[in-house]
């Protein structure tokens, strides 16, 4: 399964960066002393697909299973890394 990395930046509502290659996400995030999260998301699956499919996480209610459920669902379990003022936390 293919990644790519998305970093999302503190109070933004949406992604500020798309990268192939954490080190070249790394640098970006340095030279502009961001503050927020990279994440590594599986391409061409949901978030929450992939979640079910690793194992990570299993619907134990109806409403787990819902479109809106589904539209919001992020996990944990996903490669991810925090960063202050362009540093690694």
């Amino acid at each position: 399964m293919s990644f790519i990395w998305i970093f999302n930046g503190s109070g933004g509502s949406f992604p500020s960066g798309v990268f192939t290659q954490r080190e070249t996400a790394e640098a970006w995030i340095r030279e502009h002393g961001l503050n927020g999260i990279l994440t590594a998301y599986p391409v061409d699956s949901g978030t929450y697909q992939w979640a079910v499919g690793m194992g990570y996480f299993s619907p134990q209610r109806e409403d787990q299973r819902s479109a809106e459920f589904i539209q919001r669902f992020s996990s944990a379990s996903l490669e991810h890394y925090h960063y202050e003022n362009g540093n690694l936390e």
